[in-house]
């Protein structure tokens, strides 16, 4: 084998080596942590791209989205929001108020930077242990195996520091124009949170907010109905009734059918002819001792998606899995602002977050006609896992507690189900049964350790 067949052998093994140091390097370099506006957030990078530019990435709650902020290079920044602490500085976070917004430019731009130089070390580090294994098994002598490697580790910086050298140039200008998570991901609801009022009597009130599940549609009418009750469908079989039968301390239901957080919790809901006021601007709240979320089935078109995968011969094409993802991707903004709101709340509430049950829990033979096979059930729960996680994720950061109902035994198709079927009033929401089964999971949440 001549000289110049070898040397370019050599290069090639140089070359994929970089490949292959610079790829591990972006893995397992550790996001750096960093402290802002009382927030923890991890500053990474997001995969690499043969784009010499575009946005870079914020992963909010298990979505990742991309920022409204455009980065040179082929890599490019990542954020993580991880833990939500201090109410009214992630106030400041979301909407770039008070000293947070200075604070998060300067959190973001020394993470980034302290990233870098752990990935430029880290990927060295990679490319010599390979480029020394690859000498000992080639049995080159120790002068000729220390050259490959001094060569490999060339050949692999420059590749590297030149592939992201145009972002860390770059990013730490674009990162300190960062003022709020608003300037991020762009379009995020204004906070509304009712101002401290004064205190009723009673105290250790449950105030449960939310949308058609937390209302009770479908279900038995209440007794003297206001016509808000009437327009947001709820019923004296709701979990918050069954809340209030086992416990001793006041339960007020604001939830309203259709709701979500952004037409229902943080905003006015039209409900019917009537325009609901925002659940969070009730005084009840300016009360509570604890407050029971229910919500994000609307925010994704959880109904509608159940419908249009009954009908449709499959559950996964791409253009309704794309449209899925990005309504999820909003829902997990909303959500950040509506976990901030509910840490403002005057009396600091205990705050439960209902996760969704499985309405299919058990058989499906009784929607066989309706077309849903099992393929369909399992598509149709991924999406709900999907909403669930986000509720869970976003409850763990904000140091909230959960409550995941158990229907096993009782979906849709069981003997006693505790969800109404397709023929009922409000079909896939709880029976009484199911109303019940909710309160029993918030009352385990509540009790738990």
């Amino acid at each position: 084998m001549g000289r110049h067949v070898r040397r370019g052998i050599l290069v090639v093994l140089a070359l994929l080596i970089a490949a292959v140091s610079i790829g591990v390097g972006l893995v397992v370099t550790p996001d750096q942590q960093v402290a802002t506006a009382g927030q923890t957030i991890e500053v990474g990078v997001s995969a690499p791209t043969l784009d010499l530019s575009g946005p870079g990435e914020l992963d909010l709650f298990g979505q990742r989205l991309d920022t409204t902020v455009e980065f040179a290079g082929p890599v490019r920044p990542r954020i993580r929001l991880t833990h939500i602490t201090l109410s009214q500085q992630l106030r400041d976070f979301t909407s770039g108020g008070g000293d947070s917004a200075a604070s998060l430019s300067s959190a973001l731009v020394d993470g980034f930077r302290r990233y870098i130089y752990w990935e430029i070390a880290v990927v060295g580090v990679v490319a010599v242990l390979i480029a020394g294994a690859v000498t000992g098994w080639l049995r080159r002598g120790w002068r000729a195996s220390l050259v490959f490697i001094a060569l490999v580790l060339v050949v692999t910086e420059a590749i590297n520091v030149g592939a992201i050298m145009s972002t860390a140039y770059t990013a730490p200008d674009k990162l300190g124009d960062v003022r709020s998570l608003q300037a991020l991901v762009g379009d995020a609801p204004e906070l509304r949170v009712p101002a401290k009022q004064p205190r009723d009597d009673v105290a250790g009130r449950v105030v449960v907010i939310g949308d058609s599940t937390a209302a009770g549609i479908g279900n038995s009418p209440l007794p003297d109905p206001t016509p808000d009750d009437e327009a947001c469908h709820r019923s004296s079989d709701a979990f918050a009734v069954a809340l209030a039968n086992v416990g001793t301390a006041p339960v007020t239901n604001l939830a309203c059918s259709g709701a979500t957080i952004r037409a229902g919790l943080l905003g006015p809901q039209a409900a019917g002819s009537r325009t609901v006021p925002a659940q969070l601007s009730s005084r009840a709240l300016a009360d509570a001792a604890t407050v029971v979320v229910s919500v994000g089935a609307n925010d994704v078109r959880w109904s509608d998606q159940l419908l249009v995968c009954a009908v449709s011969v499959s559950c996964q094409n791409n253009a309704e899995q794309a449209a899925f993802q990005q309504d999820l991707s909003a829902f997990s903004v909303d959500y950040l602002e509506l976990l901030s709101a509910l840490q403002q709340l005057p009396t600091q509430p205990e705050v439960v977050i209902d996760l969704y049950y499985d309405p299919f829990a058990g058989d499906i033979d009784c929607l066989a006609d309706l077309g849903v096979t099992a393929e369909k059930q399992e598509a149709m729960l991924s999406k709900l896992t999907a909403i669930n996680e986000i509720l869970r994720s976003g409850a763990e950061a904000a140091s909230f507690r959960t409550a995941e109902p158990n229907f096993d035994g009782h979906g849709l198709c069981g003997a006693t189900p505790f969800v109404q079927g397709v023929d009922d009033p409000a079909p896939f929401h709880p029976t009484p049964g199911g109303e019940v089964a909710i309160a029993l999971a918030v009352e385990r949440a509540l009790r738990a350790d």
